[in-house]
C-alpha cells in the first residue's frame, strides 16, 4: 500500500530535455496542464503528493524516478548515465532524509536509472540497457540483499528503459511488448502482449488497486479491464515527446 508521492514540476527548459522520440516539440503549457492532472490522478489513489519545484537547470528533472529507487526499508540513490542528470539527485535525497533512516547510493563505474527497475514483490527486476549498466545493476543487487530483497537483470535492447516495455499490473501480470513477452525471466507471470500499435500503453503504474495508464490506446484499455483493473487514462503526450512515460513522473512509496 502506497501513502505518497514525490513528483517535480517541469521547468520550461524541459524542451532542451534528452529524446530520440522525433514526436515533435513540447508545449510548456500544456505540459503544465497533464502534471496537474497526474498529480490528481496520483491523489484519487490515496496518495499525499509531496511537490517538488522546477529546476531549470536540469531539463530533465521532472522525471523524477530516475534519480531514487524506494522500496520499503531503504532508498536508494540511482547515478543516471547521462551526465546532465547527475546533479538533480541532492535535491531528491534531502527530501527523502526525511521519511528515510537508511539510503544507499550506487557509485561509479555504475550507472542506473529508476526506470529500468521493476518491482514485483521483494523482487526487482533491472534492465541492462543504454542508461543501466551491468555495474549499477549488481550494486543495486548487493543493497537489496542486505535488506533481505533479491535481484536481477534483463536484456534492453529496443526501448529505452526496461519499464518503457514492460510493467506490472498485477502481482501475477505483466503488460509487455513483443520485447519482453516471451522473455524467460517473467515465464511465471501471466503476461498480456499490448495490442499492435500501442506500445507507448506498456508503461502503467499500479497503485492501491488501481492502474494509471496513458490515455489513447483503446485496446490495451479493454485488456487491462478484461483482467479486472480499475483503470485511470492520462494523457501524458507531452512527456512521451521526452521519452517519458507514466512511471518517470513520479516516485511512489
Amino acid at each position: 500500500m502506497f501513502t505518497k508521492a514525490i513528483v517535480r514540476t517541469p521547468g520550461r527548459s524541459m524542451v532542451f530535455g534528452l529524446t530520440n522520440a522525433n514526436l515533435g516539440t513540447v508545449d510548456y503549457e500544456k505540459a503544465l496542464l497533464q502534471h496537474r492532472q497526474y498529480i490528481a490522478a496520483l491523489k484519487s489513489c490515496e496518495l499525499e503528493v509531496l511537490v517538488l519545484e522546477a529546476d531549470e537547470t536540469y531539463p530533465d528533472s521532472t522525471f523524477v524516478e530516475d534519480v531514487a529507487l524506494l522500496t520499503t526499508r531503504c532508498a536508494i540513490i540511482t547515478r543516471p548515465a547521462a551526465p546532465s542528470r547527475r546533479g538533480e539527485t541532492s535535491r531528491v535525497q534531502s527530501l527523502l532524509e526525511r521519511f528515510y533512516t537508511c539510503i544507499e547510493k550506487i557509485t561509479s563505474p555504475g550507472t542506473l536509472d529508476g526506470g529500468d527497475v521493476m518491482q514485483v514483490c521483494e523482487h526487482f527486476y533491472i534492465g541492462i540497457s543504454a542508461r543501466t549498466n551491468l555495474a549499477g545493476a549488481n550494486q543495486l543487487i548487493t543493497i537489496l540483499g542486505r535488506y533481505g530483497m533479491t535481484g536481477s537483470t534483463v536484456p534492453v535492447t529496443e526501448c529505452l528503459h526496461l519499464k518503457t516495455g514492460v510493467t506490472c499490473v498485477s502481482e501475477k501480470t505483466l503488460l509487455a511488448t513483443d520485447e519482453y513477452a516471451l522473455r524467460p525471466e517473467f515465464a511465471a507471470f501471466k503476461v498480456l502482449p499490448v495490442a499492435g500499435g500501442e506500445n507507448g500503453a506498456a508503461n502503467c503504474i499500479r497503485i492501491n488497486g488501481k492502474v494509471l495508464m496513458p490515455a489513447g490506446f483503446p485496446q490495451v484499455r479493454q485488456q487491462l479491464i478484461d483482467e479486472g483493473a480499475q483503470v485511470i487514462e492520462i494523457d501524458i503526450s507531452e512527456y512521451a515527446k521526452l521519452d517519458g512515460g507514466l512511471t518517470c513522473l513520479s516516485l511512489r512509496f
